[in-house]
C-alpha cells in the first residue's frame, strides 16, 4: 500500500519490479505494457483465483497507471493500482497482487531501489524522508531543494576533487621525489587546502539542517519568579507550566514544541537560576545551565527591579527579556542599564510584547541561516556530518604529511578522503548502512 490505511477516497497499491505489467494484467484482466506509460485507463480489479474459475469476481473499480522503466520512481516498471478507499477494498487488491505472484515490500524499498537503480543519491534518499516527516513550511521547502539536488551537486563537487588528488598523488608514488615536476608539491597542497575549506563550509550548515529536522532548541532562563513559566504559556497559547508567585515552582524542565514564522521550536522552561539549598533544586539548576549551553536560542528572562548582576552563566548572546511590564514602569525601572543591549517588554497577562518576541526568536534563527545563504538548501544530515568530519581529519593528516614530505602517508590520507566523501552520495556503502537508513521509511515510500 502506498497511502495510510484507514478511510479515505483514494488508495493506491504500488507495484514495482521486472514482473510489474504481468501482475498488473493478471490482476486487471487486461494487458497492462510499456505503451500505456503516462496514460489511465477504467479497469476492473479481480483476483486470479476466483471463488468461480468460469467467472472472475471483481473486487474494485479504479485506475491504472504505467510507468515504465527506466522512467520511474523506482528505476524498475512500476505500476500504480488506484481503487477506492477503506479498509476492505484496497486489501482485496492488495490480496489480489500476491495472488498474482507478487510479495510485499519491505519498509523504504521503493526508495532503496531508487537508490540502487541510479535514480536518487543517500542525500536526496533521506530528503524524501525529510519531506515526509516536515512539520512546517520551511522544513518541507528544505527537504524539497534537496531532493531535487541542491544538497548533492556540491557533495558531487568535494567527490570528484578528491578522487582527482588522491589519483594524483598515487601517480606520483611512482617516481622517485625527485621526479616530481617543479611546484607539484605547492600544487597538490593549496588544492588539499580548498577541499579542507569546502568540506568546513558544508559542515557549517549541519546546525540549521538539525533544527528543521529536530527543532530549534529555545531555553528560557532567569532568576526565580521572574516570570519564565508565565511567559512559557503566552508564547504557547495555553497554560503548560504552573505558575506561582512562589519562588522555585518550577524544578525540572519542562518543553513544548510550537511554530515561529515557519521555525520549528522545542521551547524548554527551566529552573530558576540562584544558589539553590536543596539537592533538588541545585540539579534544576544544573540541568538549566547544561542547556543554556548548548541552546540555540537563549531568553534571559528578567523582571523590572532586577538589577542585581546576571545569574550564574547566561551566554552573552542572549535575548533580553523583560517580563510582567504590565505590573511595573519598566522604562523607569530597566534592571542593569550598564548593559546597552536592549530589552523586549513583555506582558503575559497583556500579551504585549509576544509577538515581537517571536520575531526577535525568529531573527536570530535566521541568522543561523544565513551563514549558509549561498548553500540554500542543502543542509546536512547527522550521516553526512560523521563522513564530513571523517574526511575533514583526513585532509588535516594530509596536509600534516605534506609539509615534511611523507608521500606515502599523504595518498593513505587522501584516499581515506575520497571514501568519505563516497559515502555521503553513496558511492561507498554497506548493506547495515542501507538497512538501518531505509527501516526508518513507512511501508509502501
Amino acid at each position: 500500500m502506498a497511502t495510510a490505511p484507514g478511510r479515505g477516497g483514494v488508495a493506491v497499491v504500488r507495484v514495482s519490479g521486472p514482473a510489474a505489467f504481468r501482475i498488473a494484467s493478471e490482476v486487471t484482466g487486461r494487458k497492462v505494457d510499456a505503451s500505456m506509460a503516462g496514460r489511465f485507463f477504467h479497469s476492473a480489479f479481480h483476483p486470479v483465483v476466483p471463488r468461480v474459475p468460469e467467472r472472475p469476481q471483481p473486487v474494485d473499480d479504479g485506475l491504472v497507471l504505467v510507468f515504465a522503466s527506466p522512467r520511474s520512481y523506482t528505476g524498475e516498471d512500476v505500476v500504480e493500482l488506484q481503487g477506492h478507499g477503506g479498509s476492505i477494498a484496497p486489501r482485496r487488491v492488495l490480496e489480489a497482487c500476491l495472488a498474482a505472484g507478487a510479495r510485499l515490500a519491505r519498509r523504504g524499498e521503493f526508495t532503496q531501489r531508487a537508490f540502487l537503480n541510479g535514480r536518487l543519491d543517500l542525500g536526496m534518499a533521506e530528503a524524501v524522508m525529510d519531506l515526509v516527516d516536515a512539520r512546517t513550511e520551511r522544513g518541507a521547502d528544505d527537504a524539497a531543494a534537496r531532493l531535487m539536488g541542491a544538497a548533492s551537486r556540491p557533495l558531487e563537487e568535494m567527490y570528484v576533487a578528491a578522487i582527482d588528488l588522491s589519483s594524483r598523488v598515487e601517480h606520483a608514488l611512482d617516481f622517485s621525489e625527485e621526479e616530481l615536476p617543479e611546484g607539484f608539491s605547492e600544487s597538490v597542497s593549496r588544492d588539499v587546502s580548498r577541499l579542507a575549506s569546502l568540506v568546513e563550509r558544508k559542515l557549517s550548515t549541519a546546525r540549521e539542517g538539525r533544527i528543521l529536522r529536530e527543532g530549534a532548541l529555545v531555553v528560557l532562563c532567569g532568576r526565580p519568579n521572574a516570570g519564565k513559566s508565565s511567559l512559557m504559556n503566552a508564547l504557547l497559547g495555553e497554560g503548560r507550566a504552573i505558575v506561582s508567585d512562589e519562588a522555585g515552582t518550577t524544578r525540572d524542565t519542562i518543553e513544548e514544541g510550537l511554530e515561529i514564522d515557519g521555525w520549528p521550536v522545542r521551547l524548554v522552561d527551566t529552573a530558576g537560576l540562584r544558589m539553590a539549598s536543596g539537592e533538588v533544586e541545585r540539579e534544576g539548576v544544573r540541568r538549566a545551565e547544561a542547556l543554556a549551553a548548548c541552546a540555540d536560542v537563549v531568553l534571559h528572562v528578567v523582571e523590572p527591579g532586577d538589577d542585581a548582576p546576571p545569574p550564574l552563566d547566561i551566554p552573552h548572546d542572549a535575548i533580553r527579556v523583560l517580563s510582567k511590564c504590565d505590573l511595573f514602569n519598566a522604562f523607569t525601572q530597566s534592571p542593569n542599564c550598564q548593559d546597552a543591549r536592549p530589552f523586549i517588554l513583555t506582558s503575559a497577562h497583556t500579551g504585549e510584547g509576544i509577538d515581537a518576541l517571536k520575531a526577535a526568536i525568529a531573527a536570530r534563527l535566521g541568522q543561523i541561516a544565513a551563514k549558509s545563504a549561498e548553500e540554500t538548501g542543502a543542509d546536512v544530515t547527522t550521516r553526512q556530518k560523521e563522513a564530513l568530519l571523517a574526511a575533514h581529519a583526513a585532509l588535516a593528516s594530509a596536509a600534516d604529511a605534506l609539509d615534511v614530505n611523507e608521500w606515502t602517508i599523504a595518498a593513505n590520507e587522501l584516499r581515506s578522503v575520497a571514501e568519505a566523501l563516497g559515502r555521503l552520495l553513496g558511492k561507498v556503502y554497506s548493506d547495515d548502512l542501507l538497512d538501518a537508513l531505509f527501516s526508518r521509511f513507512c511501508i509502501g515510500k
